[in-house]
């Protein structure tokens, strides 16, 4: 065969493949996206069409089929609050601790997003909390982004608190700095936090650091849930 028919053969593959794709985002009517890499799965649990993505399931595309990122329909469905979508992915089978090539789990993205639904659910399938990476964990994420509710479903089964990230410090640290008061609250409550020996440990540094960045000594105690009048005193 020469290499102008092989050539050809592998376009009309590639032109084959394409219009498959392009018929089966018909025929659901799912947004193509501009990801080229991007299956109708991942379109699917992104946009949380439900029952597009039971057809696709059913017509045996892969569950875990990854974008050169590394990106599952599962981290799609997470980031986009689709509980629905993502327990029928687990359900068929999906990697709940999938990871995309910049350390990105499901939890993560669940967490980002601040979807609690979606964190109980990978949790009960097994989801970890703290992957073996020096990278933020869910609850870092949680913390950064002020999403306590997904944060007290963490803290319900049982995370590490006082995980201390390189560069990063533990999440309570991360949530001060953010000025993030819910969180602050759940975290110090969560640990084991006591009036009379927190005075020089990790969290009087942090609540040093909610002070500094709020202005305000009152602010940062009402985060504790101290019902006290701010005074306005500057830190």
């Amino acid at each position: 065969m020469s290499w102008t028919m092989l050539s050809t053969s592998v376009a009309d593959g590639e032109d084959h493949y394409d219009s498959i794709w392009n018929a089966a985002g018909a025929i659901l009517d799912i947004d193509p996206g501009s990801w080229a890499d991007r299956s109708p799965l991942h379109e699917a649990a992104s946009q949380g069409r439900l029952l597009a993505l039971k057809t696709l399931l059913s017509q045996g595309y892969n569950v875990n089929t990854l974008t050169i990122d590394h990106v599952t329909p599962l981290h799609e469905a997470c980031l986009g609050d689709h509980v629905g979508c993502a327990r029928t992915l687990l359900e068929a089978g999906g990697n709940v601790n999938a990871t995309t090539i910049d350390g990105v789990t499901p939890l993560f993205n669940a967490c980002s997003r601040g979807s609690a639904n979606c964190v109980e659910l990978l949790l009960e399938y097994g989801a970890k909390t703290q992957l073996e990476t020096c990278l933020p964990s869910p609850a870092h994420e949680a913390s950064s982004k002020g999403h306590s509710d997904c944060l007290e479903v963490l803290i319900s089964w049982g995370i590490d608190v006082d995980h201390d990230i390189p560069h990063l410090g533990t999440p309570l640290y991360v949530a001060c700095k953010g000025q993030h008061l819910a969180c602050v609250r759940k975290l110090l409550y969560a640990g084991q936090y006591r009036w009379d020996v927190w005075m020089g440990t990790h969290s009087h540094g942090c609540i040093v650091t909610l002070c500094l960045s709020l202005r305000c000594q009152c602010t940062a105690w009402q985060a504790l849930g101290y019902s006290i009048t701010c005074c306005g005193s500057a830190v």
